[in-house]
């Protein structure tokens, strides 16, 4: 019998991302291309091609990185410095401390978001107390994305001592969740009431929303 370990994403799963928020991020993501690489653009412009890069290379920046050459580290740093100054704009979900708490689980975080992000984020959210110790950003393993290949989960999973075929990755994003099962890992997408209409392959549970994945989860830990 295996014994799981939940491994969290952060954003838009441990807190949803409204759309004003989105739109915050790509405005962001479009400032930080403009003010901090002097790129020959206006707001507008650069905003569109936020939404342009998601559709294309399902990263909001790396339109900017292909056509301009900017460093995306560099880059993905910019937009988490101004992300931290817009986290009032995140709504934290009800009791999801003392929901967690009751999972028969460990349970870790490995964010997109950069390490200072996430210590932010999750001190917005009332999480901090509880992952302290136990939450990585693809920054500590000197990535800027998960979405690419499954080598930066199985780094994650060396260096917090973790095995693969013991985690659920829990994401709402189906391309992360992708290189996570090519990783080894369990998959979970929280789907926020979308249909799963991407497919199968890559994810082994589906929930709707937060509390029917907790209760899902809840189930599986006591059965591990």
């Amino acid at each position: 019998m295996k014994h799981f370990t939940i491994v969290w994403d952060l954003d838009n799963t441990l807190y949803r991302e409204t759309p004003q928020f989105h739109d915050r991020m790509d405005e962001i993501t479009a400032q930080a291309a403009i003010e901090d690489f002097n790129l020959p653009l206006d707001l507008a412009t650069a905003k569109a091609m936020v939404t342009e890069s998601y559709r294309i290379y399902r990263d909001g920046g790396e339109i900017f990185c292909q056509k301009y050459g900017i460093d995306p580290m560099e880059l993905a740093k910019s937009y988490h410095k101004r992300k931290e100054q817009n986290l009032h704009l995140i709504t934290p979900y009800e009791h999801l401390a003392e929901d967690l708490q009751k999972l028969a689980c460990p349970q870790y975080i490995f964010s997109t978001s950069s390490r200072d992000a996430c210590a932010a984020i999750l001190k917005h959210i009332g999480l901090y107390d509880f992952f302290v110790g136990r939450f990585y950003s693809v920054e500590d393993f000197d990535r800027y994305k998960k979405n690419e290949s499954a080598d930066v989960y199985l780094e994650f999973c060396q260096t917090a001592g973790l095995k693969p075929e013991n985690c659920i990755f829990v994401d709402d994003s189906y391309s992360n969740l992708e290189f996570a099962k090519k990783a080894g890992m369990t998959t979970m997408r929280l789907c926020h009431g979308k249909p799963n209409d991407m497919g199968t392959e890559f994810i082994d549970y589906a929930s709707d929303n937060i509390n029917e994945c907790l209760q899902m989860l809840s189930k599986i830990c006591r059965q591990s």
